[in-house]
């Protein structure tokens, strides 16, 4: 057995766990079975022979294109015929040009095919660029040195609800169903039992909740899971991490995520129709025991409750059922007000270190940001806000969450690294 078939092996029996072996890395790629390479990468890329050219389900990120292809180039140098992009994030779409070269090279071209949403959220894409410039900074911790892409690669072929492509007389089945994103495909090999799941499976709590990116489509997803369920693959092929073999796994996963995604959605709706507010369902709603300690359903990239959230939204609307969230007044007024009331804001500050050491960070968090928003330029609320921040950091689970709270904090310390310029500059002055 290979090394990355190996490592699936073990982290579905769960050592090593995906929270120390993340699934969002790259692991390299291998022959999975005749005819099909899959390479896990950073937005995984599955290559099939189908005769004399290769087809390609996904194309990874724009920065790791290079080694990808010379990854795919290792194991065949056959023409590619077709890419299907199962939607539109960066980390599927943005690997195709050494391709596309290769085949200008020899007089050919290749074709992209995708769901017909997905020109439409490339249009989004460049109308909100520096928006999710911002936003995957804050997400993935880097400060500067990433901008979002401002061109995208668009389909030759869209469809609406389902297209086989047949090749070389062997079909591959695509399917739209609306889950991370509106655009979403999966694939099916019918003669090779193969599933590509695209992110309907990352090897982690599903992406249903990113607390930064657009509507998420719990019910919608859990769906498509349990259709490919039906399928009985004996191969799954997902969107990140490695590859699942055996139907008996294969439907596992599915059917265990599918149920993830019901419970979080039917515990909300049923929440929302007795009338509770988002504040009664965030704190109510449980994932059940024995889905919690699945090892591929662990909240290490998204987490339940912004599920919870994603759901409210999509049911509700954006109002959380506290009048005063209705037509608030400016947060800055409202801190300054409760620090009046306090003590003033080192009052507020003190308090959420100590609640922090106690170790109620979530009650911290609320104290310290009203403490910073009613003293921005404060030193010393901003130092301890820092280390709140950290320490929310750390105890964070998902990527989404350190990710908001590394970026807070580095925030903070910002304001300390100006307070301490400035005084420098006034000590030689």
């Amino acid at each position: 057995m290979s090394d990355l078939l190996d490592l699936a092996d073990e982290l579905w029996a769960g050592e090593p766990t995906t929270t120390r072996f993340d699934p969002m890395r790259t692991f390299g790629g291998e022959d999975i079975a005749d005819g099909v390479f899959f390479l896990a990468s950073f937005g995984n890329v599955t290559a099939v022979d189908t005769g004399d050219a290769l087809l390609l389900v996904d194309t990874g990120l724009e920065a790791l294109a290079t080694g990808n292809h010379a990854a795919v180039r290792q194991w065949s140098d056959a023409p590619v015929h077709t890419a299907v992009f199962t939607h539109g994030h960066i980390d599927h779409v943005g690997g195709l040009a050494p391709f596309e070269a290769d085949a200008a090279a020899h007089g050919r071209t290749v074709s992209v095919v995708a769901h017909e949403a997905v020109p439409r959220r490339f249009d989004r894409y460049a109308a909100t660029n520096g928006y999710n410039t911002v936003i995957n900074r804050r997400q993935f911790g880097a400060e500067t040195g990433f901008t979002f892409p401002g061109t995208f690669r668009l389909p030759d072929t869209t469809y609406t609800d389902r297209l086989t492509l047949t090749i070389n007389g062997e079909d591959f089945e695509l399917h739209h169903g609306r889950g991370e994103t509106d655009d979403a495909t999966w694939v099916f090999m019918p003669q090779r039992c193969t599933l590509c799941s695209g992110d309907f499976f990352i090897w982690a709590s599903p992406n249903a909740g990113n607390p930064q990116k657009v509507q998420r489509y719990a019910a919608d997803w859990a769906r498509a899971l349990r259709d490919m369920a039906a399928c009985n693959a004996h191969t799954l092929l997902p969107g990140h991490g490695p590859p699942i073999l055996g139907a008996d796994r294969v439907r596992r996963a599915l059917v265990d995520t599918a149920e993830f995604l019901e419970v979080l959605e039917g515990q909300t709706r049923d929440l929302m129709n007795a009338g509770a507010s988002l504040d009664d369902v965030l704190h109510t709603v449980e994932v059940p025991a024995h889905l919690a300690q699945r090892p591929y359903l662990q909240p290490i990239y998204d987490e339940p409750e912004f599920v919870v959230r994603n759901v409210w939204r999509l049911l509700g609307g954006w109002w959380d059922g506290n009048q005063a969230t209705l037509h608030p007044a400016p947060e800055d007024a409202v801190a300054t007000e409760i620090a009046d009331l306090a003590g003033g804001p080192g009052v507020l500050a003190d308090r959420a270190r100590a609640l922090a050491s106690a170790g109620d960070l979530r009650l911290a968090g609320h104290l310290i940001e009203l403490a910073a928003n009613a003293a921005p330029d404060d030193p010393g609320v901003h130092r301890i806000r820092a280390a709140i921040m950290r320490k929310r950091r750390e105890a964070a689970t998902s990527t989404m969450a350190r990710g908001i709270y590394g970026y807070s904090a580095q925030e903070s310390e910002a304001v300390l690294e100006s307070a301490s310029t400035d005084d420098e500059d006034d000590g030689r002055r």
